[in-house]
């Protein structure tokens, strides 16, 4: 990526523009929300469309100048609902949270029941969480996992569904390594005569790719955000059925949302438009064997992962499992300083606070982007190993700190192709 004007300009952002760029091509990417988009998103991203001003939609603007973005937007929303079979998509939101909060606002009053999956068991702050707006606006309660499968119960899920008759029900998961059963979760709306919520933010390049059934037609909104799985740039959107278009609409502007971010809409077009590509399939199968292969090694070594495994891109290893004094938040320092980047992440019934958490949340999406297969998941499974077990060891995180910058330059980040990204050219 050339930053020789950033340089000129703004020295001092240019180093840090420089400095992640380097992070990101020695380090081995283990968060299972994030990936590496490719060299054209990143043009879109970058381009004079940051500069126009585009309040209201597509050919019913508040200013004038807009016929560009607006074949850019118009072409982005065809492009979404060709790839999901949406009737609706509505692609100005400016992340998942805001998609999710326009729904809620679309659809329902101020004090009305929502009903989504339990944070401490792999849900999303926007689903009900009490400091999110979503559980300061609304009387919200969940559903959780069984202590003994740490997955859900459908059974269990639609008595508690029943017993507390939300007016929408939330689907969908930050840190839930099964498949989800959206029918079944339509069913349990239905019968309890509530509206559905999927969220597929994490999963969305696995459900277009065919790897994770859809949520679309049985739900009345989904909601995803265009990074993670689906390889876009940071922001989301919104589909449903036509009779909801106008209303999903009017939430996200002006009911949330000033002006849109063209720049940020034209490099969603542009990675709907990558994900349509029979490459894209195989991409997303991979993810899957990759994710399944890393959990099999790192059980192998004895961790023990919550729910037993993986159907999609992440898995919770549960570090209680060998090292209970050990929280989540120590260990991901410890994985950082070697060169391996995930997240602290509670598990389900987890004794610690959110902040401590005994779990690390893994994923795979990011590694394949690198052309990573199952034999490199087996020596990240080792490297991961070898660190959480030297217990802080300077020594041992020093030594895989230069094997994982051997892998890494063995798999850069790719200049050009489906998973390119500004890094090749630092």
């Amino acid at each position: 990526m050339d930053i020789s004007r950033l340089k000129a300009v703004d020295p001092e952002i240019a180093e840090c523009v420089q400095d992640e760029i380097q992070r990101q091509c020695s380090t081995l990417e283990l968060i299972a929300s994030e990936n590496h988009v490719s060299r054209a998103v990143l043009q879109a991203m970058g381009s004079v469309l940051t500069d126009k001003y585009a309040e209201g939609y597509p050919h019913k603007r508040y200013y004038c100048g807009n016929e560009n973005v607006d074949r850019i937007e118009s072409i982005c929303i065809e492009r979404a609902k060709a790839l999901f079979g949406a009737e609706h998509a509505n692609v100005q939101p400016h992340s998942g949270t805001t998609a999710n909060l326009a729904v809620y606002l679309a659809a329902l009053a101020p004090g009305q029941k929502i009903m989504g999956m339990d944070l401490a068991h792999g849900g999303h702050l926007s689903h009900g969480m009490r400091l999110n707006a979503s559980g300061r606006n609304y009387t919200c309660s969940s559903y959780g996992v069984r202590e003994d499968t740490e997955t859900l119960d459908m059974d269990q899920v639609r008595k508690t569904v029943l017993d507390a008759k939300p007016d929408m029900l939330v689907c969908g998961a930050s840190a839930y390594p099964r498949e989800i059963d959206f029918k079944g979760f339509a069913e349990i709306a239905h019968e309890a005569g509530a509206l559905l919520l999927a969220d597929i933010a994490h999963i969305a390049g696995l459900v277009v790719a065919g790897v994770h059934p859809s949520p679309l037609p049985e739900a009345n909104f989904v909601t995803t955000t265009n990074h993670k799985t689906l390889r876009g740039p940071r922001g989301g959107i919104i589909l449903c059925k036509q009779d909801w278009a106008k209303k999903i609409n009017s939430a996200v502007f002006p009911g949330l949302q000033g002006g849109p971010l063209e720049h940020v809409i034209a490099a969603k077009a542009v990675a709907f438009a990558e994900a349509k590509r029979p490459e894209f399939a195989d991409y997303a199968r991979a993810i899957v064997a990759n994710a399944q292969a890393l959990a099999g090694e790192l059980q192998q070594r004895d961790w023990r992962l919550v729910s037993g495994g993986t159907d999609n891109h992440m898995m919770l290893l549960d570090l209680r499992s060998r090292l209970p004094e050990v929280s989540g938040h120590v260990a991901a320092d410890w994985l950082a300083a070697a060169g391996i980047v995930a997240n602290k992440n509670m598990i389900p019934f987890d004794p610690r606070p959110p902040m401590q958490a005994s779990g690390i949340r893994l994923g795979t999406p990011a590694l394949t982007s690198r052309g990573m297969g199952p034999a490199e998941m087996t020596q990240v499974a080792e490297l991961i190993d070898t660190v959480l077990t030297a217990a802080g060891d300077t020594d041992v995180i020093a030594r895989v700190r230069g094997t994982v910058a051997d892998v890494c330059r063995q798999f850069p980040i790719p200049a050009d192709g489906d998973a390119a990204s500004a890094a090749a050219d630092a």
